[in-house]
C-alpha cells in the first residue's frame, strides 16, 4: 500500500509546529506567596498544600494559608499535603489562573574559582513577572526606591499545582 504524495512532508510540518509551540515562552504576572532559602536540604513550604506538622509551617504562624485542613477541593475530597525536598532558594508563586508554581534555584559559585557562594536572586516584592519556558522560569521584579530598575533570576520549575 503506498502513501499519498506529500504525507511525509505534512507530518514533518505538523511535528515541527507542535515542537515550536511548546518551546515558546509564556509571560505571566504572579504573586509571591512564600520564600525560603537554605544551603542545606529542606522541605519546601507551599501555602495551602504543605503538611501542617512541618517545622517550616509551624514557624510561620503569621501565614494563615500555611495549611487549611478543612479546605476541600472541587472534587469534594480533602487535599493531601505535598512535600518537595529542595536546596537553595524556593518560591511559591500564585499564578493568574489560581495554580501555584513551586520554583527552585540552587545557589551558585563564583566563576573565578574562589568558591565564593552567590545566592540566587530572590524577589523581596509581592509581584513579579514570570516567563515560563519548559522546566525553567525567568523571574523579573522591580528594585530600588523608585522601582525603575529590575533584577532577574532563572529558576527551575519544581511543580505547578492545580488550584485548590
Amino acid at each position: 500500500m503506498s502513501k499519498p504524495k506529500g504525507t511525509g512532508i505534512a507530518i514533518a510540518i505538523y511535528c515541527l509546529a507542535c515542537c515550536v509551540g511548546s518551546v515558546s515562552a509564556q509571560k505571566l504576572d504572579a504573586t509571591v506567596l512564600y520564600r525560603q532559602n537554605s544551603d542545606s536540604g529542606y522541605s519546601a513550604l507551599i501555602p495551602g498544600y504543605s503538611n501542617p506538622a512541618s517545622p517550616d509551617c509551624a514557624a510561620d504562624v503569621g501565614n494563615a494559608d500555611c495549611y487549611n485542613p478543612t479546605q476541600v477541593m472541587e472534587t469534594g475530597s480533602t487535599p493531601s499535603p505535598l512535600s518537595y525536598n529542595v536546596i537553595g532558594t524556593t518560591l511559591s508563586l500564585l499564578l493568574p489562573d489560581g495554580r501555584v508554581a513551586v520554583l527552585n534555584c540552587i545557589n551558585k559559585y563564583s566563576s573565578r574559582g574562589n568558591y565564593i557562594s552567590r545566592g540566587c536572586g530572590m524577589p523581596l516584592v509581592e509581584h513579579v513577572q514570570a516567563e515560563f519556558k519548559g522546566k525553567s522560569a525567568r523571574l523579573e521584579w522591580p528594585i530600588g526606591s523608585e522601582g525603575k530598575k529590575t533584577e532577574s533570576e532563572k529558576y527551575t520549575v519544581v511543580a505547578v499545582l492545580e488550584k485548590r
